[in-house]
This record gives C-alpha cells, sequence and structure tokens, in this order.
C-alpha cells in the first residue's frame, strides 16, 4: 500500500473541519447582518450568539481536539514511511466516525449517539497510535 493512501482520510477531515468553519461564518455574519446578535454582545465570548450558530460553532471547535492527534499521526507515518492497511482502515474509520459525530452534533445533537460515535472514532485513533508505535519500536530493534 502506498504511504499516500494516509492522506486521502487526512484531506476529508480537513474538508470537514472546513466545511464546519464555512458553515459557521455563514450563520455568524447571518446573526450580525440581521441584528440578532450585536457586535458588543459578543465581543468578549459567545453566549450571545444564537443556539443554532452556537451548535456549529462547537462542532467546529471539535474539530480541534481529537483531529489534532490524528494529524501528527498522520505526518509521523508519512514521514517515517510505516504505513500500511491497518493504519489506513483505521485511518478511515476514525474520519467517518467524525462525519456521523458532526451529523449528529449539528443535526439531533442526542449527546449518547454522539458520545457512543465519539467513542468509536476514539477507540480507532487509540488503536492506531499503539499499532504505529509497535511499528517503530520493532523497526528500531
Amino acid at each position: 500500500m502506498t504511504p499516500l493512501a494516509m492522506l486521502y482520510p487526512m484531506l476529508c477531515q480537513v474538508a470537514l473541519a472546513l466545511m464546519l468553519w464555512g458553515w459557521m461564518a455563514r450563520l455568524r455574519w447571518v446573526a450580525l447582518r440581521t441584528r440578532q446578535v450585536r457586535p458588543a454582545d459578543i465581543a468578549l465570548g459567545e453566549p450571545a450568539w444564537p443556539k443554532r450558530t452556537i451548535q456549529v460553532a462547537n462542532c467546529f471547535r471539535n474539530q480541534f481536539e481529537l483531529p489534532v492527534l490524528f494529524y501528527v499521526l498522520v505526518l509521523l507515518v508519512l514521514v517515517t514511511r510505516m504505513s500500511d492497511v491497518l493504519l489506513v482502515v483505521l485511518a478511515w474509520v476514525f474520519v467517518l466516525s467524525r462525519v456521523v459525530h458532526a451529523y449528529i452534533h449539528t443535526g439531533s445533537n442526542d449527546v449518547r449517539l454522539r458520545g457512543g460515535v465519539y467513542g468509536v472514532g476514539a477507540l480507532a485513533l487509540i488503536v492506531m497510535w499503539i499499532w504505529y508505535a509497535l511499528r517503530l519500536l520493532s523497526a528500531a530493534v
């Protein structure tokens, strides 16, 4: 398997973050333009934003939690040329879980369902890191 196969799930994760960023920016722009919120109301925080805007913004913010560990791992895998089928499959599981998580977060926002999907992605990421560390250690021996 080509090491570049790890880039495709990473690019999808980046695309998800960028789409959420655009959506959040649009909602904020509309809220300001329609005077649902005044600039002074949100200058030091965001409690004055409309609920939907906060929901999408929180989902966008989530893209800088677990996914940061994913980005670092993908870059390490590429630099060390240690990509394999398991890492690529787990990368796709992680990214698909993030897409489903975002769908739930910006939709029904069912915390139990969202938490379960989050758990699947977190587990995939943990296994990826353990597998990578084991491969790295065995290559050093």
